[in-house]
């Protein structure tokens, strides 16, 4: 008995010498759809997975993960920044122990903001249910940890959000005359979708996170899906560009707002949209060939239906700015992650995320 006892309190002991070792190394937690998720979705009955070849060529295991990219993601970027190694999804069985002290990814392809968002994949984790995850998850490493020390590791941990694409891809322009679109005009549902975020990035802080990257959407009209179904001559569909045009700029209002009522920069806008534009108006400044043909796709732009073993596929994915017809390639993630580590005012508001950590650093 006391041999077993010794047992329990030398694991104790360990778990707790291993956290205060990680205290330099924050943990990280992620929330929101198919840019992020790093398999979540793989555990779940739904049509958006991202678990078959030619998904994963480009990852050190040379297999699909579940990341909707050939290779990282935005995510594994971040983490390499913070000097970790990538958080699990969630609903990863060997999410466990120690492991539980670096994060967790909680995010699942094809969610919105809105419920009725991504309805045709059926069985994935909407945002609310992501917020009760991670309450889950905290239950959990206080039982390991104890409560104060959980509480510690969840406001010093940095959190990314990114909600919003598929509210237009995958609700407002899903099909002609969506009930969205026949409830709202493209303004009035833009007002509509922002006052819900807000109300998600509130219940954020409401347990726990003290610092929040939220991404803005990209440049919706320009992906090669977009271009393969609306465009005839290679130009961004405006109609889309005019959504993402009217969303960003509201997304950093709310993040203002907020951040006055809190009394302190908690949310921290990340402006994808500018990001992506760069690379689509000057590719070849970036070491890319084009950024309007997907590397893994079909049909014109490579932009029509799944990338699939069937689809055609790139041989060198670093020359291509999207991977397949809605996601950037692992380098263009890569270049995603530096303007968000050093990207000045344009790029991150109020400031970067080497900023961030430097800040932080000496709380």
């Amino acid at each position: 008995m006391a041999r077993y006892i010794n047992i329990v309190l030398l694991g104790i002991v360990l778990v707790v010498v291993r956290l205060k070792g990680a205290e330099a190394q924050r943990a990280f937690f992620v929330f929101g759809d198919s840019l992020v998720d790093n398999g979540n979705n793989n555990f779940l009955a739904t049509t958006a997975r991202a678990d078959a070849p030619p998904y994963g060529i480009d990852y050190p295991t040379g297999r699909p993960t579940g990341r909707f990219s050939n290779g990282y993601n935005i995510p594994d970027f971040i983490s390499q920044s913070l000097g970790a190694e990538s958080t699990l999804p969630y609903l990863d069985p060997e999410l466990d122990g120690e492991r539980l002290l670096v994060g967790a990814n909680f995010a699942s392809a094809g969610i919105g903001i809105l419920n009725d968002t991504g309805i045709q994949f059926v069985n994935i984790i909407r945002i609310y249910r992501q917020l009760e995850y991670w309450e889950e998850y905290q239950q959990r490493v206080s039982g390991l940890i104890g409560p104060e020390q959980t509480e510690r590791l969840i406001n010093g941990a940095l959190v990314l959000i990114t909600l919003g694409g598929n509210d237009f891809v995958n609700n407002y322009y899903l099909v002609p005359y969506s009930a969205r679109s026949r409830q709202y005009n493209l303004p009035d549902y833009v007002k509509y979708i922002i006052s819900e975020y807000k109300k998600v990035l509130r219940r954020l802080y409401e347990i726990g996170a003290r610092r929040v990257l939220v991404t803005g959407t990209g440049p919706l009209g320009c992906v090669p899906a977009e271009l393969a179904q609306r465009s005839t001559n290679g130009d961004c569909s405006a109609e889309l560009q005019r959504a993402a045009a009217l969303f960003n700029p509201q997304l950093v209002q709310i993040i203002q707002q907020l951040n006055s009522e809190i009394g302190s920069n908690v949310f921290v806008g990340v402006n994808t949209q500018q990001m992506h534009i760069d690379f689509i108006s000057n590719p070849q400044r970036y070491g890319f060939v084009t950024s309007k043909v997907a590397c893994c796709g079909q049909g014109p732009y490579n932009g029509l239906g799944l990338c699939t073993p069937a689809s055609n596929l790139c041989p060198n994915r670093d020359i291509y700015a999207f991977w397949d017809p809605f996601h950037p390639s692992e380098r263009a993630n890569r270049l995603i992650v530096q303007q968000i580590l050093s990207g000045t005012s344009e790029y991150m508001y109020p400031m970067n995320l080497s900023t961030i950590m430097a800040l932080d650093s000496k709380n």
